[in-house]
């Protein structure tokens, strides 16, 4: 087990630099093209840290790995909202676009709606995500990407920041180096850490909501840290709602169009709580300072986290 613990701690390494390398050119990309900071972490940054999710669906989904693919999607939407959203938030407070507390994160909360109604196929009595729903899916994705570059060029942040000084190349390179740092990390954290839990008997499903879960989220983690640590608190929130939105409509719609997903009903108790965690979030945005998250706003959403994990670990459902 040397080795897979060796290529995890690799991975988290790739990880780390590739959010920071990308975080510096998206900021720069923001400011040069007079795009919004919350226009590109809802899109670029979102869709960069996503990558390991979808590498990770588009194979599982071929494979037939269901909860996998399933508990990836539900999984590392619920580490995005509890653990990263709370850990971003207690290292600082958070203030957010007004468009994210009314628009944002209401459009999260529509893309699980979605995503329960097809699940459990009311119309139907075939519990599955069809190709049909695929498509569907995809194309409510390309409707929110209409949404966000609707938004570009509004409320662009023009305070002063080294990135932006940075020539074309170099933004270009820092992206790109970033973007693949994060999948070849993303890719080796998962495959090694699953090597790990199997080894511990633990079910796929179960896998799939914790190590695999939390292992393609590792990017958001990364990402969002870093950028509340630079302050550039619109790339950090929007690139956990924006991921949240991509990984159902677009990983999960182009997971079920290369195969069907037959959906497991044990998978309606994670989505209550993540259906709870959005409404409350939404709340949050109203409580104290307006369209703020507080640090004791964010801590209780990570010791929310911390006990929907154990729960899950010990009963191993």
């Amino acid at each position: 087990m040397i080795i897979p613990l060796l290529l995890l701690i690799l991975g988290f390494v790739l990880l780390i630099k590739g959010a920071d390398w990308l975080v510096k050119g998206a900021a720069a990309v923001a400011r040069k093209k007079k795009v919004s900071d919350l226009a590109v972490g809802l899109t670029v940054v979102a869709f960069g840290t996503s990558a390991p999710e979808l590498v990770v669906n588009t194979f599982a989904a071929y494979d037939k790995h269901y909860d996998l693919v399933l508990g990836n999607i539900i999984g590392s939407n619920i580490f995005n909202l509890f653990a990263i959203l709370g850990l971003t938030g207690i290292i600082t407070s958070i203030k957010v676009q007004a468009s994210t507390a009314r628009k944002e994160i209401p459009f999260s909360f529509l893309a699980l709606l979605v995503l329960f109604i097809m699940t459990n196929d009311f119309f139907s009595d075939s519990q599955k995500v069809s190709r049909f729903d695929g498509i569907l899916l995809l194309l409510m994705f390309v409707y929110f990407l209409y949404y966000v570059f609707k938004q570009l060029g509004k409320n662009v942040i023009v305070d002063t920041i080294e990135e932006k000084h940075l020539p074309d190349y170099r933004t270009a390179l820092l992206i790109i180096v970033g973007l693949t740092g994060l999948i070849i990390g993303g890719r080796l954290v998962v495959i090694n850490a699953e090597k790990l839990a199997l080894a511990w008997g633990m079910s796929e499903k179960v896998i799939g909501l914790t190590i695999v879960a939390m292992g393609t989220s590792l990017p958001e983690l990364a990402t969002s840290v870093i950028a509340a640590y630079r302050k550039n608190n619109d790339i950090a929130v929007g690139n956990i709602i924006g991921s949240n939105i991509f990984n159902i409509f677009l990983i999960l719609g182009a997971s079920a169009i290369i195969e069907p997903v037959i959906f497991n009903s044990r998978f309606n108790m994670d989505m209550y709580v993540l259906a709870a965690g959005t409404i409350l979030l939404f709340a949050m945005m109203f409580t104290g300072k307006k369209n703020r998250l507080d640090r004791w706003e964010a801590l209780i959403l990570f010791l929310l986290f911390v006990s929907y994990t154990t729960y899950l670990i010990t009963m191993g459902s």
